[in-house]
């Protein structure tokens, strides 16, 4: 199994987000191939600004193996980390983190901030970014763009 094959699997838990309404962003946590932990989005659904996917998954695979360190694991997200979800990956020692799209807007891998160069903390990790990329930002894109329309239209409705 390969990058491509866990990230696939990180993109049906981002399906799972746009099914509920949430940002269409999904993670899993692998080590000795096999995924010990998941997560999609759900900062709407849990009333929750911390629950993006990164966090969720790893809470959930540093509750399964009994420690915070998850240095023989790697990480797989759909979209570039925010600056939070990127301080937690640091501090989680993860081996490895594979990411799909940037995230032009708020990306804090490479996009807008380089935080895992910057050199802060005593651990440094390996990062893939691209990986299913075109289909992670389609998903994206196609969600942000339905949502515009229904915006457009319940304030059409609401003026007449």
């Amino acid at each position: 199994m390969n990058d491509e094959y866990w990230m696939s699997q990180a993109l049906e838990l981002a399906q799972k987000a746009r099914e509920i309404g949430e940002v269409p962003v999904g993670a899993l946590v692998v080590r000795d191939q096999q995924i010990i932990a998941s997560a999609w989005n759900a900062p709407i659904s849990l009333c929750d600004p911390t629950a993006h996917c990164e966090i969720l998954a790893l809470r959930q695979a540093a509750q399964k193996i009994g420690n915070y360190r998850l240095v023989d694991c790697d990480l797989y997200v759909t979209l570039e980390p925010c600056a939070m979800c990127t301080g937690a990956i640091i501090h989680s020692r993860v081996k490895r983190l594979i990411y799909a799209a940037t995230e032009p807007k708020a990306g804090a891998i490479e996009s807008r901030l380089q935080l895992i160069n910057e050199g802060y903390g005593n651990h440094y990790l390996e990062v893939v970014g691209g990986v299913l990329a075109e289909q992670s930002s389609n998903l994206i894109s196609s969600f942000f763009s339905e949502r515009r329309k229904q915006i457009k239209q319940q304030k059409q409705s609401s003026q007449q």
